[in-house]
């Protein structure tokens, strides 16, 4: 019985330390990120939104790549149609992170809709970088709620101090938020099909932009997927024929 017992304490002793880095990391994912958000503040507002619209778009759209993205779009002479099709492109990920965390977190149909909401970048980063259910469903909480509450927070801080910053083109905060998405994607490109597919849609989205209107290289930049796939689905074929 003593052992028993004794193996017991062993398992929630490591439990609960495996609880407390869990809930580390998705902490540093969360504020480190979050912050962010305050440069989306400051860039929405200096592309002409209100301080209402700023502030629903984190509350209501809540992805940073999309933000960044539809407001860039406006602020570069985009038209709103071209700049929300750009950040609705951008937000289709989302939905395959969806697919894969429905299956990972198993979440009573209840809860479901208002996880959605959390379902991004950072959040399917921490989830499915946990060995357990539990763990998975621990760091994405902790993620989606820091993160959501520390991203609105400072979007409505960034959006009030923009008038005080002046032009965000010179401090450069408009590049916050695709550099905050890079630093989270380099990582997952792990296979050389992955890294040609990215480095392609570089070159188009960045080859593009100064003959196309704004919002429509990164459109355009899609295309790297199905070409790079196309390529080298003809080239292992050629492989397997010899």
């Amino acid at each position: 019985m003593a052992d028993r017992t004794a193996l017991e304490d062993e398992d929630v002793d490591i439990g609960g330390k495996a609880d407390q880095a869990v809930v580390r990391d998705a902490l540093g994912v969360g504020v480190a990120v979050g912050l962010s958000g305050f440069a989306f503040g400051v860039t929405s507002a200096g592309s002409g939104l209100t301080l209402l619209q700023t502030c629903a778009l984190s509350l209501l759209v809540f992805t940073g790549a999309s933000q960044f993205a539809l407001v860039g779009a406006l602020a570069a002479g985009g038209g709103p149609f071209t700049a929300a099709a750009g950040a609705l492109f951008l937000g289709v990920r989302n939905a395959f992170y969806g697919l894969r965390l429905s299956q990972l977190l198993a979440l009573p149909r209840a809860v479901r809709p208002f996880a959605a909401q959390w379902v991004i970048d950072e959040t399917a980063a921490v989830a499915l970088a946990q060995p357990t259910r539990r763990a998975a469903r621990l760091g994405f909480v902790v993620t989606g709620l820091t993160l959501y509450l520390l991203w609105n927070l400072t979007t409505l801080l960034g959006a009030l101090g923009a008038e005080a910053i002046g032009d965000t083109d010179v401090w450069g905060l408009d590049a916050a938020g695709p550099a905050v998405f890079l630093a989270l994607l380099a990582p997952m490109l792990k296979s050389g099909t992955e890294r040609a597919v990215a480095g392609l849609a570089v070159l188009l989205g960045l080859g593009l932009l100064p003959v196309l209107p704004a919002g429509v290289p990164v459109l355009l930049a899609a295309l790297a997927a199905p070409a790079v796939l196309w390529a080298d689905g003809r080239r292992r074929g050629r492989r397997d024929a010899r």
